[in-house]
């Protein structure tokens, strides 16, 4: 009787240290996979940090994200000089 407690204390403890494990490794797995992610995002803008005043390599992405940004702060701007656009 005691010795099939103890087995069974022991696969459960075996099962709960392999159910450990594999989440472990899934979890490692994941961050793995957002670093990658991270890094092929970041990759493009070091990039096109060569030179500042070279607008040849720049992606037309980041031409329409500026440009729209110099937008907002003419807005916002223009709202902080009381003007009405």
């Amino acid at each position: 009787m005691a010795y099939e407690t103890l087995t069974i204390a022991i696969a459960a403890l075996a099962a709960t240290g392999i159910v450990t494990l594999a989440a472990l490794r899934g979890w490692q797995g994941w961050l793995a996979l957002k670093l990658r992610e991270i890094d092929r995002l970041a990759r493009p803008a070091r990039e096109y940090r060569r030179d500042p005043h070279d607008d040849t390599d720049v992606p037309p992405a980041a031409r329409i994200e500026l440009a729209d940004l110099k937008e907002r702060v003419r807005q916002l701007e223009a709202i902080a000089a009381g003007v009405d656009l």
